[in-house]
């Protein structure tokens, strides 16, 4: 039992440990809890990606990144220049008018839910961290526990599950605070400062 248990327990504290930080993915879905606006399928979105990734850095992805840099150089530039759109469009938010911030809040709640999902999926795929941290990171780990390492990978995988479902939901429970303006321009200015931050971070590592 044990063979099964630390292994996974192992996984569990580390996904958690990489996947629980402030980036353009959990602001996203912060963002969408609080709006209350496609909360599940954004959330299952970011979760199911975690998973097909942790499942394919143990099974030996991390060695093909590895050994192809340009790919994550690539995911860089693309991911960096559509995190900084991102917070551009935030900032924009933060600097409009009372009435057009309360507007914006309106528009936000009938947006497509495929542009949610298509966002969702831009922040996960696009993200370069994510070959360094959930695959090679992850793949490297899950591997040096031997015959528990797919024990280790469900251990990362219930992480995933457990914080994205945390976040959507945490974020629902904050929607009461933000009834007033002044908390989506505090929101959009976060926001805004993460993503043109990390943009800028990865295009220059690029």
């Amino acid at each position: 039992m044990n063979a099964f248990l630390l292994p996974a327990l192992a996984g569990l504290l580390t996904g958690a440990g990489l996947i629980i930080a402030i980036g353009p993915q959990n602001i996203f879905v912060l963002q969408q809890g609080v709006r209350r606006v496609h909360v599940a399928p954004v959330v299952a979105v970011c979760a199911i990606s975690d998973v097909v990734l942790i499942t394919a850095g143990v099974a030996g992805l991390g060695a093909l990144v590895s050994a192809h840099p340009s790919v994550v150089t690539a995911a860089k530039y693309l991911g960096g220049a559509y995190v900084i759109v991102l917070g551009l469009m935030a900032a924009r938010r933060c600097l409009r008018s009372r009435e057009a911030i309360v507007d914006n809040a309106g528009e936000v709640t009938t947006a497509s839910r495929w542009v949610a999902i298509g966002t969702a999926l831009a922040l996960t795929w696009l993200n370069p961290h994510v070959y360094l941290d959930t695959v090679l990171t992850m793949g490297a780990i899950a591997n040096s526990h031997g015959n528990g390492k797919w024990a280790f990978a469900i251990g990362a995988c219930c992480a995933s599950l457990i914080w994205f479902s945390l976040l959507g939901g945490g974020g629902r429970r904050m929607a009461p605070i933000f009834a007033k303006p002044v908390a989506w321009r505090i929101l959009d200015a976060v926001v805004a400062v993460v993503m043109i931050g990390m943009g800028a971070v990865l295009v220059g590592s690029a």
